[in-house]
């Protein structure tokens, strides 16, 4: 996808091309709705401008189109492009069966204990390093952790509108 094309497109078609960058409807239509982006720059900063102004609803909606960490199938809220990104985002998620025992005893913790799935900006981490930062995080009360889990969502957003833009 080119900027200029995306640019282009109505607001309906624009908030559904760039959804599997975000997972959020809300922010999807709220960007689609800021065009014309002269160019990246100014896309990715209006991208986290309209990110940090949602409400936590919005958030958790970008949170679910994740599969957990671990994981491949992501909920049924996670559009194909998106399914296909967290999947490469995770290549970093061993093959060994006592990691992947160790996170799915991890993930339930989180999920018992925060009422949504662990997100992290998976990217260049390994199995070990992103199970580390999973039980760190266990530590945080609930308001630091939403933010957080924003803040790792902000990441991903971004690391996925460069994808999109072929960057």
């Amino acid at each position: 996808m080119s900027l200029a094309h995306w640019n282009k497109l109505t607001t309906a078609e624009a908030a559904e091309e760039i959804l599997p960058c975000c997972g959020s409807r809300r922010w999807a239509h709220a960007l689609a709705r800021s065009r014309p982006f002269p160019d990246v720059g100014a896309l990715l900063a209006a991208a986290d401008d309209v990110w940090r102004g949602l409400d936590p609803s919005d958030w958790n909606e970008a949170f679910s189109s994740h599969p957990r960490i671990g994981e491949k199938k992501a909920l049924d809220s996670a559009t194909a492009r998106s399914a296909q990104w967290s999947s490469e985002e995770q290549s970093g998620v061993a093959k060994s069966e006592c990691i992947q025992d160790h996170l799915k005893d991890a993930n339930r913790r989180y999920e018992e204990r925060f009422g949504k799935i662990y997100i992290v900006c998976a990217t260049g981490k390994s199995a070990e390093e992103m199970l580390a930062i999973l039980n760190k995080r266990l530590d945080n009360d609930e308001a630091a952790e939403l933010y957080e889990a924003a803040e790792q969502q902000r990441q991903i957003t971004q690391l996925r509108l460069r994808k999109w833009l072929g960057l």
